[in-house]
């Protein structure tokens, strides 16, 4: 229960913080995900592998924004959020900008490693700043909208991306997409509120600072954390494994280029991901009212119906009905980031939440972002030597079997979870 006993209404000024917020998540990903769509640009430039398309999207950027993430997430659980947030967005979009200027790969991997030092800032602040604008009842949902940044970052990317990239080269895209976001980041700082600290919960919860000690050691406790980390990672390990390959896989396999790929990708990537974010926080705050188990049986069952879906997706040659299933997988695997982050934070108390999110991201980014691509980008090269540009479906085809995996971690979070929230109320009432 909250403090107050009765008050749900978020607190004044939450829709505004919320849409500044999403839309602070929409330049992370359009300045992390904008390399994807240009990537067979970059690659022709500058003589690269399919495997060091994948360090570069994948690995090398998910090491730097993981191990900054922790750090920065514990100051945020003490410091003004708001300020680091805004910090963050000028120098993620200053390096996206200057990616631009790189004349060998080199010099483009340290201008990436910077871009996730500086997106190592932005969600896990942001993450607690909407569990303190917004009750417990209507987390999910108000996070999912968060997440939702980043499709329509994706929206935004691969359109903006591939039409710059077509028309005046892909040095001019990281300069076109990197530089608003500093603006934005004034903007962001001048009017966007920092929440008051713990508003949902008792003065003595709200008032409470533990250590980086004391918040591993409460989340050690619960297995369903872990869990549904696992599944969270294992879902992001398809979704960016196979999703940076995405444009490359179309046309490799199908012959889409230029502005067609970009809109393509837009609408039925980008779209569907807006979708299914969106509609898993709903689903979840609908049906986890009355059982908190559903908001991760959602993306176990959402998960599960993806599967049959995706074989078909890598290896029919119709290319309507690709592109239709492309949008069905992308709405399912989509739908699990709101509700893991609700139930992870209804977990903790206000001052473990950035760092129970950075965490969460510290092993979703760490199998997804990081193993993903590079798994992809590696399989791919090997399976191309047998069967040439259709060697890359193959290996999405791989990286999916394995990302199934996720549904069991779910499945086995959700078996676990009542029994953490006995443990979460046991150590609250101390």
């Amino acid at each position: 229960m909250n403090k107050t006993g009765t008050n749900t209404a978020p607190v004044e000024g939450a829709t505004y913080a919320l849409t500044m917020l999403t839309v602070a998540y929409m330049f992370n990903f359009i300045d992390r995900q904008i390399l994807v769509i240009l990537q067979e640009s970059i690659k022709a430039d500058m003589g690269l592998s399919d495997a060091q398309l994948g360090l570069l999207s994948g690995f090398s950027f998910a090491l730097v924004y993981i191990t900054a993430g922790i750090p920065i997430a514990y100051w945020a659980d003490r410091g003004n959020r708001r300020n680091i947030v805004a910090l963050a967005v000028t120098v993620w979009s200053a390096l996206t900008a200057m990616s631009g200027l790189a004349q060998n790969y080199t010099q483009l991997l340290l201008a990436r490693i910077g871009v996730g030092i500086g997106e190592a800032g932005g969600s896990p602040p942001a993450h607690a700043m909407i569990s303190d604008y917004y009750p417990p009842e209507k987390r999910a949902t108000a996070l999912s909208i968060y997440s939702s940044g980043v499709h329509i970052g994706i929206f935004v990317g691969f359109i903006v991306g591939g039409t710059i990239d077509q028309m005046f080269g892909w040095r001019a895209a990281f300069m076109v997409v990197g530089l608003p976001g500093i603006v934005f980041a004034t903007g962001f700082f001048l009017t966007v509120k920092e929440p008051q600290r713990g508003r949902w919960e008792t003065a003595e919860q709200a008032a409470y600072k533990p250590t980086l000690q004391e918040t591993l050691k409460v989340l050690t406790g619960f297995r369903s954390f872990w869990y549904l980390a696992a599944g969270a990672g294992m879902t992001a390990f398809a979704g960016y494994g196979n999703g940076n390959f995405t444009p490359s896989f179309l046309a490799r396999s199908h012959g889409i280029e230029g502005s067609t790929l970009g809109l393509l990708l837009a609408v039925f990537g980008g779209g569907g991901g807006i979708i299914g974010t969106l509609l898993g926080g709903y689903l979840a705050d609908r049906f986890g009212s009355t059982d908190r188990r559903w908001y991760l049986w959602i993306p176990a069952i959402a998960g599960l119906l993806a599967v049959p879906l995706s074989v078909p997706y890598l290896l029919l040659d119709n290319t309507p009905v690709v592109i239709a299933l492309m949008f069905g997988v992308t709405i399912l695997i989509n739908t699990y980031l709101g509700p893991a982050l609700a139930i992870s934070h209804e977990l903790v108390p206000p001052a473990m939440r950035a760092l129970t999110s950075s965490i969460l991201f510290f092993v979703l980014n760490l199998i997804g972002l990081g193993m993903g691509p590079l798994t992809a980008g590696y399989l791919s090269d090997i399976f191309s030597q047998t069967y040439g540009d259709d060697g890359l479906r193959y290996a999405m085809l791989v990286v999916g079997v394995i990302a199934s995996s996720g549904v069991l971690m779910f499945y086995l979070a959700a078996r676990n979870l009542p029994h953490d929230l006995e443990i979460r109320d046991q150590l609250a009432a101390k």
